[in-house]
């Protein structure tokens, strides 16, 4: 079974259902509102472990009823939390979520107890890091925070997969230490400071990043690695809410790598999970497990 190490964030998802997104200044009616578990880091990790992974979750929440019951929900997904922190100065992070017709959402975070996730947590994970077969992190937590994982797992030879959401600029040092990086199109732009795709390409090749994977919603996704460069067709699905379709992709495509599926293989495995999310609403409670997953790529010749 693959040992995966996830660093990250653990929210609360509170979502609204409108017509449309809307534009500044406008106030529309709104439909349902629910409540899910959520976070990048705690999306991941639920869709790795649904994967088959035996994950362990790094990151805190609030001393709230939050935060209680995103613990528990990682519990029941079989998730380690032994160093999932109980914040005692901040309430656990909520993410404000509104879910457009065509499934189509607009995101703000409130970090609260993501934004104290700290250097000192990830120093003690190093006998774990140890034995893990993956690092997987995002950046909804502090940066410090993020690098010091990367440093910690590049100590130790594991691979690290980076998900550089929400996107910012990153320091070429530590773009160097990451194995594999998986913006979406907007993303690696805003990392790279370019207006065009391909240039965004060439110039983070430039800074020496080994293997680079853009995923493009529904037109699917680019893999660049050793020469390699294909690109892979979204699967034929109806859209309902893509809130957690990056984190599925991110949670199954760093099983397939640390179980040492060749990448292609890996970025299929990405693809088809990120799919089925799109077919269901909520975050973590859209997030397929792996006979869903190698059950639709059989179903479309791509296993």
């Amino acid at each position: 079974m693959a040992k995966i190490l996830v660093v990250g964030s653990i929210n609360m998802d509170l979502v609204v259902r409108v017509p449309h997104s809307p534009k500044p200044g406008e106030t529309i009616l709104g439909g349902d509102f629910e409540t899910y578990p959520g976070g990048k880091g705690a999306n991941q990790a639920v869709a790795a472990a649904r994967m088959g992974g035996e994950v362990t979750m790094v990151g805190r929440v609030g001393n709230d009823d939050f935060g209680n019951t995103l613990i528990q929900g990682l519990v029941e997904d079989k998730i380690k939390t032994t160093h999932v922190i109980k914040d005692s100065k901040s309430r656990t992070g909520v993410a404000m979520i509104s879910v457009a017709a065509d499934g189509e959402n607009m995101i703000v975070v409130a970090s609260g107890a993501n934004a104290n996730v700290s250097v000192e947590d990830v120093g003690n994970t190093r006998s774990l890091m140890r034995d893990t077969d993956l690092l997987l992190v995002q950046l909804e937590c502090p940066l410090q925070t993020v690098t010091a994982a990367i440093e910690l797992a590049k100590a130790y030879g594991v691979p690290v997969v980076l998900n550089p959401a929400p996107a910012q600029p990153l320091p070429k040092s530590l773009l160097k230490n990451v194995d594999y990086l998986t913006p979406n199109q907007n993303e690696l732009l805003i990392l790279t400071g370019e207006v065009n795709l391909n240039d965004g390409i060439e110039k983070i090749q430039k800074w020496g990043l080994k293997n680079l994977i853009i995923t493009l919603g529904a037109n699917g996704a680019r893999l660049i690695s050793e020469g390699i460069d294909q690109h892979i067709p979204a699967h034929e699905i109806t859209a309902v809410d893509t809130t957690a379709a990056g984190d599925a992709f991110n949670g199954a495509l760093a099983v397939a790598i640390a179980e040492g599926k060749p990448l292609l293989e890996a970025v299929s495995y990405g693809m088809a999970a990120g799919a089925l999310a799109s077919t269901k609403r909520g975050a973590q409670p859209s997030l397929p497990t792996r006979d869903a997953v190698e059950n639709l790529l059989a179903s479309q010749n791509r296993a």
